[in-house]
Protein backbone atom coordinates (compact mmCIF):
# COMPACT_ATOMS: atom_id res chain seq x y z
CA UNK A 1 0.00 0.00 0.00
CA UNK A 2 1.42 3.46 -0.94
CA UNK A 3 2.23 6.22 2.32
CA UNK A 4 1.19 9.32 2.15
CA UNK A 5 5.00 10.15 2.14
CA UNK A 6 4.86 8.52 -1.63
CA UNK A 7 2.14 10.94 -3.37
CA UNK A 8 3.93 13.81 -0.89
CA UNK A 9 7.41 13.04 -2.56
CA UNK A 10 5.83 12.22 -5.76
CA UNK A 11 3.94 15.59 -5.90
CA UNK A 12 7.76 17.38 -5.40
CA UNK A 13 9.10 15.66 -7.76
CA UNK A 14 6.84 16.78 -10.61
CA UNK A 15 6.41 20.38 -9.03
CA UNK A 16 10.41 20.46 -9.16
CA UNK A 17 10.42 19.67 -13.01
CA UNK A 18 7.23 22.08 -13.45
CA UNK A 19 9.44 24.81 -11.84
CA UNK A 20 12.67 23.87 -13.97
CA UNK A 21 10.20 24.45 -16.70
CA UNK A 22 9.04 27.39 -16.11
CA UNK A 23 9.63 31.03 -18.08
CA UNK A 24 12.50 33.22 -16.51
CA UNK A 25 11.40 36.20 -18.06
CA UNK A 26 10.36 38.70 -17.55
CA UNK A 27 12.55 37.93 -14.30
CA UNK A 28 10.20 39.82 -12.10
CA UNK A 29 6.77 38.07 -13.22
CA UNK A 30 8.11 34.45 -12.57
CA UNK A 31 10.91 35.18 -10.32
CA UNK A 32 8.44 35.61 -7.44
CA UNK A 33 6.24 32.54 -8.67
CA UNK A 34 9.14 30.56 -8.56
CA UNK A 35 9.75 32.01 -4.73
CA UNK A 36 6.30 31.29 -3.90
CA UNK A 37 6.08 27.73 -4.98
CA UNK A 38 9.12 26.91 -3.44
CA UNK A 39 8.36 28.03 0.07
CA UNK A 40 7.73 24.21 1.31
CA UNK A 41 4.15 24.19 3.06
CA UNK A 42 1.98 20.82 3.46
CA UNK A 43 1.20 20.29 -0.40
CA UNK A 44 -1.97 18.67 1.17
CA UNK A 45 -4.25 19.70 -1.82
CA UNK A 46 -2.12 18.05 -4.28
CA UNK A 47 -1.82 15.27 -2.25
CA UNK A 48 -5.69 14.59 -1.40
CA UNK A 49 -6.34 14.64 -5.37
CA UNK A 50 -3.93 12.28 -5.94
CA UNK A 51 -4.65 10.06 -3.40
CA UNK A 52 -8.37 10.07 -4.27
CA UNK A 53 -7.62 9.56 -7.97
CA UNK A 54 -5.73 6.37 -7.18
CA UNK A 55 -8.11 5.30 -4.38
CA UNK A 56 -10.68 5.57 -7.05
CA UNK A 57 -8.77 3.48 -9.26
CA UNK A 58 -6.68 6.02 -11.61
CA UNK A 59 -2.93 6.26 -12.12
CA UNK A 60 -1.53 9.41 -10.20
CA UNK A 61 0.16 10.56 -13.49
CA UNK A 62 -3.24 11.34 -14.58
CA UNK A 63 -4.23 13.37 -11.92
CA UNK A 64 -0.95 15.17 -11.73
CA UNK A 65 -1.59 18.14 -13.68
CA UNK A 66 -4.78 19.05 -11.91
CA UNK A 67 -3.13 18.75 -8.51
CA UNK A 68 -0.29 20.84 -9.80
CA UNK A 69 -3.22 23.53 -10.75
CA UNK A 70 -4.68 22.98 -7.15
CA UNK A 71 -1.41 23.58 -5.64
CA UNK A 72 -0.70 26.72 -7.92
CA UNK A 73 -4.21 28.35 -7.08
CA UNK A 74 -4.15 27.68 -3.49
CA UNK A 75 -0.51 29.66 -2.88
CA UNK A 76 -1.90 32.40 -5.41
CA UNK A 77 -4.41 32.75 -2.83
CA UNK A 78 -2.12 33.23 -0.01
CA UNK A 79 -0.04 35.49 -2.02
CA UNK A 80 -3.22 38.12 -2.54
CA UNK A 81 -4.32 37.14 1.30
CA UNK A 82 -0.60 38.18 2.32
CA UNK A 83 -0.90 41.42 0.71
CA UNK A 84 -4.59 41.92 1.71
CA UNK A 85 -3.83 41.18 5.74
CA UNK A 86 -0.13 42.95 5.32
CA UNK A 87 1.72 39.94 6.27
CA UNK A 88 5.17 40.20 6.45
CA UNK A 89 5.73 36.35 6.88
CA UNK A 90 4.83 33.14 5.03
CA UNK A 91 6.40 29.82 6.34
CA UNK A 92 9.08 31.22 7.89
CA UNK A 93 10.17 33.73 5.16
CA UNK A 94 8.99 37.31 4.10
CA UNK A 95 5.81 37.50 2.14
CA UNK A 96 5.93 38.14 -1.66
CA UNK A 97 4.93 41.60 -1.07
CA UNK A 98 7.90 42.04 1.02
CA UNK A 99 10.34 41.04 -0.47
CA UNK A 100 9.24 42.89 -3.71
CA UNK A 101 6.30 44.91 -4.18
CA UNK A 102 2.69 44.74 -3.75
CA UNK A 103 2.40 45.32 -7.78
CA UNK A 104 4.74 43.01 -8.24
CA UNK A 105 2.76 40.28 -5.79
CA UNK A 106 -0.30 41.12 -7.41
CA UNK A 107 0.64 40.46 -11.20
CA UNK A 108 2.71 37.57 -9.89
CA UNK A 109 -0.54 35.88 -8.38
CA UNK A 110 -2.62 37.10 -11.42
CA UNK A 111 -0.41 34.71 -13.41
CA UNK A 112 -0.34 32.28 -10.74
CA UNK A 113 -4.32 31.92 -11.43
CA UNK A 114 -3.88 31.53 -14.94
CA UNK A 115 -1.13 28.93 -15.12
CA UNK A 116 -3.41 26.79 -12.25
CA UNK A 117 -6.52 27.11 -15.08
CA UNK A 118 -3.71 26.02 -17.38
CA UNK A 119 -2.69 22.82 -15.54
CA UNK A 120 -6.17 21.53 -14.80
CA UNK A 121 -7.23 22.01 -18.60
CA UNK A 122 -4.74 19.60 -19.29
CA UNK A 123 -6.49 16.82 -17.39
CA UNK A 124 -7.31 14.15 -20.01
CA UNK A 125 -10.24 12.28 -18.35
CA UNK A 126 -13.73 14.07 -17.27
CA UNK A 127 -11.89 17.36 -18.41
CA UNK A 128 -15.24 19.38 -18.11
CA UNK A 129 -16.38 18.53 -15.01
CA UNK A 130 -12.52 18.92 -13.59
CA UNK A 131 -12.65 22.25 -15.10
CA UNK A 132 -16.25 23.14 -13.64
CA UNK A 133 -15.61 21.84 -10.03
CA UNK A 134 -12.42 24.02 -10.48
CA UNK A 135 -13.56 26.99 -11.09
CA UNK A 136 -16.59 26.89 -9.22
CA UNK A 137 -14.02 26.04 -6.01
CA UNK A 138 -11.84 29.21 -7.43
CA UNK A 139 -14.88 31.24 -7.43
CA UNK A 140 -16.57 30.22 -3.62
CA UNK A 141 -13.03 31.18 -2.75
CA UNK A 142 -13.22 34.42 -3.54
CA UNK A 143 -16.14 34.66 -1.84
CA UNK A 144 -15.15 33.48 1.60
CA UNK A 145 -12.30 35.81 1.12
CA UNK A 146 -14.88 39.16 0.75
CA UNK A 147 -16.79 37.75 4.07
CA UNK A 148 -13.62 37.61 5.92
CA UNK A 149 -12.63 40.81 4.62
CA UNK A 150 -16.35 41.78 5.61
CA UNK A 151 -16.11 40.86 8.92
CA UNK A 152 -13.18 42.86 9.65
CA UNK A 153 -15.00 46.29 9.60
CA UNK A 154 -18.48 44.12 11.30
CA UNK A 155 -18.95 44.07 15.06
CA UNK A 156 -21.90 41.47 15.39
CA UNK A 157 -20.23 38.22 13.62
CA UNK A 158 -22.22 35.28 14.53
CA UNK A 159 -20.43 31.67 14.28
CA UNK A 160 -22.78 30.52 11.67
CA UNK A 161 -21.46 33.36 9.50
CA UNK A 162 -18.17 32.14 10.61
CA UNK A 163 -18.40 28.43 9.76
CA UNK A 164 -19.76 29.49 6.05
CA UNK A 165 -17.08 31.82 5.42
CA UNK A 166 -14.33 29.27 6.70
CA UNK A 167 -16.29 26.82 4.39
CA UNK A 168 -15.66 28.97 0.80
CA UNK A 169 -12.36 30.44 1.84
CA UNK A 170 -10.58 27.26 3.08
CA UNK A 171 -13.03 23.82 2.73
CA UNK A 172 -14.08 24.15 -0.42
CA UNK A 173 -10.57 23.52 -1.38
CA UNK A 174 -9.52 20.64 0.02
CA UNK A 175 -13.23 19.20 -0.80
CA UNK A 176 -12.43 20.06 -5.02
CA UNK A 177 -9.33 18.67 -4.55
CA UNK A 178 -11.00 15.29 -3.62
CA UNK A 179 -13.65 15.39 -6.05
CA UNK A 180 -11.26 16.41 -9.44
CA UNK A 181 -9.15 13.09 -8.38
CA UNK A 182 -12.20 11.11 -8.54
CA UNK A 183 -13.37 13.00 -11.72
CA UNK A 184 -9.99 11.79 -13.11
CA UNK A 185 -10.53 8.14 -11.95
CA UNK A 186 -14.65 8.52 -12.98
CA UNK A 187 -15.84 7.55 -10.02
CA UNK A 188 -19.50 7.37 -9.82
CA UNK A 189 -21.76 10.71 -8.74
CA UNK A 190 -22.73 9.39 -5.59
CA UNK A 191 -19.01 8.55 -4.85
CA UNK A 192 -18.15 12.06 -5.97
CA UNK A 193 -20.40 13.45 -3.91
CA UNK A 194 -19.36 11.94 -0.65
CA UNK A 195 -15.96 12.33 -0.92
CA UNK A 196 -16.31 15.90 -1.17
CA UNK A 197 -18.14 16.22 1.81
CA UNK A 198 -16.02 14.12 3.60
CA UNK A 199 -13.03 17.08 2.42
CA UNK A 200 -15.39 19.38 3.27
CA UNK A 201 -16.30 18.80 7.09
CA UNK A 202 -12.14 17.75 7.46
CA UNK A 203 -11.27 21.22 5.68
CA UNK A 204 -13.27 23.04 8.32
CA UNK A 205 -12.06 21.29 10.64
CA UNK A 206 -8.64 22.00 9.57
CA UNK A 207 -9.46 26.12 9.56
CA UNK A 208 -10.58 25.66 13.23
CA UNK A 209 -7.33 24.27 14.10
CA UNK A 210 -5.38 27.01 12.20
CA UNK A 211 -7.36 29.34 14.16
CA UNK A 212 -6.19 27.68 16.98
CA UNK A 213 -2.56 27.28 16.80
CA UNK A 214 -2.37 30.92 15.98
CA UNK A 215 -3.45 31.28 19.60
CA UNK A 216 -1.96 28.26 21.54
CA UNK A 217 0.58 26.79 18.78
CA UNK A 218 4.77 27.37 18.55
CA UNK A 219 5.66 30.48 16.70
CA UNK A 220 9.01 27.65 15.39
CA UNK A 221 6.65 25.12 14.17
CA UNK A 222 3.54 27.12 12.97
CA UNK A 223 5.59 29.08 10.63
CA UNK A 224 4.61 32.91 11.50
CA UNK A 225 4.50 34.51 14.38
CA UNK A 226 2.06 33.71 17.16
CA UNK A 227 -1.37 35.64 17.95
CA UNK A 228 -1.33 37.72 14.79
CA UNK A 229 -5.62 37.04 14.91
CA UNK A 230 -5.94 38.38 18.36
CA UNK A 231 -3.48 41.66 17.36
CA UNK A 232 -5.68 42.14 14.63
CA UNK A 233 -8.97 41.46 15.71
CA UNK A 234 -9.65 38.62 13.37
CA UNK A 235 -13.29 37.34 13.85
CA UNK A 236 -12.26 33.57 14.68
CA UNK A 237 -14.07 31.18 15.82
CA UNK A 238 -12.05 31.92 19.26
CA UNK A 239 -13.21 35.32 19.44
CA UNK A 240 -16.64 35.04 18.28
CA UNK A 241 -17.38 32.80 20.86
CA UNK A 242 -15.54 34.78 23.57
CA UNK A 243 -17.46 37.71 22.74
CA UNK A 244 -20.58 35.76 23.09
CA UNK A 245 -19.72 34.15 26.66
CA UNK A 246 -17.93 36.77 28.60
CA UNK A 247 -19.56 39.26 30.61
CA UNK A 248 -19.14 41.46 33.01
CA UNK A 249 -15.81 43.08 33.52
CA UNK A 250 -14.13 40.20 31.27
CA UNK A 251 -16.29 41.53 28.32
CA UNK A 252 -15.54 45.12 29.41
CA UNK A 253 -11.46 44.40 29.36
CA UNK A 254 -12.14 42.28 25.84
CA UNK A 255 -14.00 45.29 24.39
CA UNK A 256 -11.33 47.52 25.55
CA UNK A 257 -8.56 45.86 24.19
CA UNK A 258 -10.24 44.79 20.66
CA UNK A 259 -11.43 48.93 20.49
CA UNK A 260 -7.21 50.01 20.89
CA UNK A 261 -5.34 51.19 18.13
CA UNK A 262 -2.18 51.66 20.21
CA UNK A 263 -0.73 48.89 22.27
CA UNK A 264 1.69 46.42 22.89
CA UNK A 265 1.38 43.18 20.93
CA UNK A 266 2.57 40.71 23.53
CA UNK A 267 0.58 42.34 26.08
CA UNK A 268 -2.74 42.31 23.91
CA UNK A 269 -1.84 38.60 23.33
CA UNK A 270 -1.72 37.85 26.63
CA UNK A 271 -4.26 39.34 28.22
CA UNK A 272 -6.46 37.95 25.34
CA UNK A 273 -5.52 34.29 25.71
CA UNK A 274 -6.19 35.05 29.47
CA UNK A 275 -9.60 35.85 28.83
CA UNK A 276 -10.15 32.60 26.07
CA UNK A 277 -8.20 30.49 29.03
CA UNK A 278 -11.19 31.73 31.77
CA UNK A 279 -14.12 30.82 29.39
CA UNK A 280 -12.64 27.54 28.15
CA UNK A 281 -12.58 28.77 24.43
CA UNK A 282 -9.70 26.40 23.69
CA UNK A 283 -11.90 23.26 24.88
CA UNK A 284 -14.81 24.54 23.33
CA UNK A 285 -12.85 25.04 19.87
CA UNK A 286 -11.40 21.93 19.97
CA UNK A 287 -14.57 20.17 20.52
CA UNK A 288 -15.77 21.94 17.07
CA UNK A 289 -12.92 20.34 15.25
CA UNK A 290 -13.86 16.85 16.48
CA UNK A 291 -17.84 17.56 15.59
CA UNK A 292 -16.39 18.74 12.03
CA UNK A 293 -13.59 15.15 11.78
CA UNK A 294 -16.85 12.90 13.07
CA UNK A 295 -19.10 14.16 10.36
CA UNK A 296 -16.42 14.36 7.73
CA UNK A 297 -15.99 10.38 8.77
CA UNK A 298 -19.21 10.12 8.03
CA UNK A 299 -19.33 10.60 4.18
CA UNK A 300 -16.30 8.50 3.99
CA UNK A 301 -17.66 5.50 5.27
CA UNK A 302 -20.71 5.96 2.52
CA UNK A 303 -17.64 5.47 -0.51
CA UNK A 304 -18.42 2.57 -1.76
CA UNK A 305 -15.40 0.92 -1.53
CA UNK A 306 -13.79 -1.10 1.07
CA UNK A 307 -12.32 0.19 4.18
CA UNK A 308 -8.84 -1.13 3.22
CA UNK A 309 -9.03 1.00 0.02
CA UNK A 310 -9.53 4.34 2.12
CA UNK A 311 -6.63 3.48 4.41
CA UNK A 312 -4.03 5.61 3.07
CA UNK A 313 -6.79 8.74 3.25
CA UNK A 314 -7.76 8.43 6.40
CA UNK A 315 -4.65 7.66 7.79
CA UNK A 316 -3.55 10.90 6.34
CA UNK A 317 -6.31 13.36 7.68
CA UNK A 318 -5.97 11.37 10.81
CA UNK A 319 -2.97 12.61 10.68
CA UNK A 320 -3.63 16.17 9.91
CA UNK A 321 -5.81 15.92 13.20
CA UNK A 322 -2.61 16.18 15.73
CA UNK A 323 -0.77 18.20 13.50
CA UNK A 324 0.91 20.96 15.72
CA UNK A 325 1.95 23.25 12.22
Amino acid sequence: MKTQEYYLDYFKVHLSSFLNAMETEPKFLYEPVRYALSAGGKRIRPVLCLMSAEMFGASADKAIDAALGLEIFHNFTLLHDDIMDKSDMRRGRPTVHKKWTENIAILSGDLMSLVACKCAAKTAVNREKVLETFLQTAIEICEGQQYDMDFETETDVSVDEYMKMINLKTAVLLAGSLKVGALIAGASESDCENIYQYGRYAGLAFQLQDDLLDTYGNAAVFGKPIGGDIAENKKTFLLINTINLASGSTKKELLEWISKENFDRDEKYNSVKAIYDTLNIKDLTIKKIEECYSIADSYLQKVSLPDSEKAVLRNYMDSMRSRSY
